[in-house]
């Protein structure tokens, strides 16, 4: 029993840092911008597919990734540029239908440029799975931990102790005001969204390895994030990634003692429970008006 629950946990875990990372991308941006980014999923799907295609190609596999990273940054500023920058002051519900549209646009363009299959790629240290007290866990899944953590880390350390992070506070804090003392915002943003584009895209090259990768893979990953962020805390970092990780659990343990069919629906449940006893989120700060 003790080693069936190690498996079940090791696995939600190793999804739960996917969710959180994207959840994490979802933060970054709307706490520069105020904008969620529903197109947040497809640079996961552009990490796991220009890597694909580019080992396939026969370019090695750390240039591979520098190479799918750029694609996605490159995106996630094209992004800003050509569709939230001239809608800036657009209202939340228009500026969501732009990221979706734009998720759409993407989306369409990665079935052109790559094709409709599955595809994986090799673990980086391996396929044989580690033993851990009865549970076989996969090298691959110790990559993904290893790597959200990572990107947690360094994103933490951006924001605190670099003059570009601290621009990005002072832009999410009071636009105007960071404006005044000569930040420039709409650089600031797109930087936003390059930071967030890159880090959905090395989540997708960590976990390509694990659950495959297609140009469609982006839209469950957009509304798990998203997910996770809500559960978390809208606009906490930290939130995004419990929520993340909660939710990864709830759908590896739901998935085994009761039924994979219902592991969604049952992680979904488990966040409609939570916000209905802490509206908003297990971290995130109670709303207040100053009147």
């Amino acid at each position: 029993m003790l080693a069936q629950f190690l498996q079940f946990t090791m696995s939600g875990l190793t999804v739960g840092a996917v969710y959180a990372i994207v959840g994490l991308g979802f933060t970054i941006i709307y706490n520069a911008s105020g904008v969620l980014n529903f197109a947040q999923g497809e640079f996961v799907m552009i990490g796991g597919m220009v890597t694909v295609f580019a080992v396939a190609a026969g370019v090695p596999l750390p240039l591979a990734i520098l190479l799918a990273i750029a694609v996605a940054a490159i995106v996630g500023v094209a992004l800003h540029r050509l569709a939230i920058e001239p809608a800036k002051d657009a209202s939340p519900v228009v500026l969501i239908i732009i990221t979706i549209g734009g998720a759409l646009v993407i989306r369409g363009i990665a079935q052109i440029v790559f094709d409709k299959q599955l595809h994986k790629l090799p673990g980086f240290s391996g396929d044989t799975p580690v033993n851990f007290m009865g549970a076989s866990i996969l090298p691959q899944a110790l990559w993904v931990l290893g790597g959200s953590a990572l990107i947690v880390t360094l994103v933490t350390l951006f924001f605190a102790k670099t003059m570009i992070g601290k621009a990005v506070l002072a832009t999410a804090a009071n636009r105007l005001a960071a404006q005044l003392v000569g930040v420039n915002t709409s650089v600031i943003l797109a930087i936003s969204f390059a930071l967030s584009a890159t880090i959905g895209a090395i989540a997708g090259i960590l976990v390509t390895p694990i659950t495959f990768t297609n140009y469609e893979v982006g839209t469950m990953l957009a509304l798990k994030g998203f997910a996770a962020l809500v559960l978390g805390g809208l606009g906490s970092p930290a939130g995004a990634i419990l929520g993340g990780m909660v939710l990864g659990l709830c759908e590896s343990l739901s998935a085994g003692y009761l039924s994979s069919t219902y592991k969604d629906a049952f992680a979904f449940l488990v966040m409609i429970a939570v916000l209905l006893v802490m509206p908003s989120g297990l971290l995130g700060k109670p709303s207040a008006e100053r009147v």
